[in-house]
């Protein structure tokens, strides 16, 4: 259910809406747009009866929304949600005309590897360094990650080169320290349906970016960010990573079709991530330059300085300059399409 607010609607109003619906048992989610509020309702399991709220001051109308994601809907905010993700260096824009680069190491591999390859970020204009302390791996024998102490480096990154910080949580206990640590909170691929740790996130003071399940369709995709957007953290963007196909001459196969098919659907932000989306070096290029094209609101990119000696997915990780170059490429196809990277 979505109560929509009148243009010139007061706070004061606003907040009787809100407490009236809390009365009944539910919860009230207010999305505030450029031309007015709508709140939406979540948490019944029957009907509403419709008169008590549409008779408030201040309520234009009462509309029933349909989708099983309610808060992700486009049936409930029919503007873009945009994203400022507070850095030492400025806010970074996420959505509406603004596209945002994230790009680092895929693990946190030791303090001196981190800082080389971030001075050399520098140079592109990125404001967004990522990098694993906790890796959730297949194998219980490959590299897991630092744990704290890569958070501990990640934080002298921040601090040395004005860099927001994005780094994955693996769980509710390491979710807690990432919260401390990072500019943003990223929920994996192999968690997108960790239902505890989604709700864990929803409650965190932090942007989330939450990455597709390699085998999840578009509907469970929006409904695990429901999940966290249900506990009042609205701040959540998505982000294709490659789904399991059978195609046998790539590490995934990148969805760029679900761009478009979200944007139609969610009023959420979302990123492509092409190192895994694709697993191989040569074929990330062509594929961050098509994600620019088909609409992608930011881009998550593996960058190490020696990938032949990373612990962890060397095979897709970018050469700085390499990064630098595709950097360039991608301003040129946004100014095209009359957005810019941030």
């Amino acid at each position: 259910m979505l109560v929509v607010m009148q243009s010139h609607a007061t706070e004061e109003q606003i907040r009787e809406v809100c407490k009236r619906i809390e009365s009944l048992g539910l919860k009230a989610h207010p999305m505030p747009g450029s031309l007015r509020t709508a709140i939406g309702i979540t948490g019944n399991k029957g009907a509403i009866d419709l008169g008590i709220l549409e008779s408030l001051p201040g309520v234009v109308e009462c509309i029933p929304v349909s989708k099983p994601y309610k808060l992700v809907s486009r049936d409930t905010k029919q503007e873009d949600t945009i994203l400022r993700i507070p850095t030492p260096s400025g806010d970074v824009i996420v959505g509406g005309d603004k596209i945002a680069l994230v790009a680092g190491p895929c693990a946190v591999e030791t303090e001196e590897q981190c800082l080389a390859i971030a001075g050399r970020l520098k140079k592109s204009g990125v404001r967004l360094f990522r990098g694993g302390a906790y890796k959730p791996r297949t194998s219980p024998y490959s590299f897991q990650g630092l744990g704290d102490e890569g958070l501990k480096i990640l934080s002298k990154v921040r601090e040395k080169y004005g860099f927001g910080i994005v780094t994955e949580a693996i769980d509710n206990e390491s979710l807690d320290l990432v919260e401390e640590y990072a500019d943003v909170i990223q929920i994996g691929a192999r968690n997108m349906q960790n239902f505890s740790l989604l709700k864990r996130a929803g409650r965190a003071k932090k942007p989330v970016l939450l990455k597709r399940g390699m085998s999840a369709t578009l509907d469970e995709f929006l409904m695990a960010a429901e999940y966290v957007l249900s506990e009042g953290n609205y701040n959540v963007m998505l982000c294709e990573r490659g789904v399991r196909t059978f195609s046998d001459f790539s590490r995934n196969t990148l969805d760029l079709a679900v761009v478009p098919a979200v944007k139609k659907r969610s009023h959420l932000p979302i990123f492509v991530d092409p190192s895994h989306g694709t697993g191989k070096r040569h074929k990330v290029l062509p594929l961050s330059r098509a994600a620019v094209a088909v609409g992608a609101d930011g881009l998550l990119i593996e960058v190490h300085h020696e990938p032949d000696k990373a612990l962890s997915d060397g095979m897709q990780s970018l050469l700085p300059e390499e990064f630098i170059a595709l950097a360039d490429e991608m301003r040129q196809i946004a100014a095209v399409l009359h957005r810019t990277i941030n």
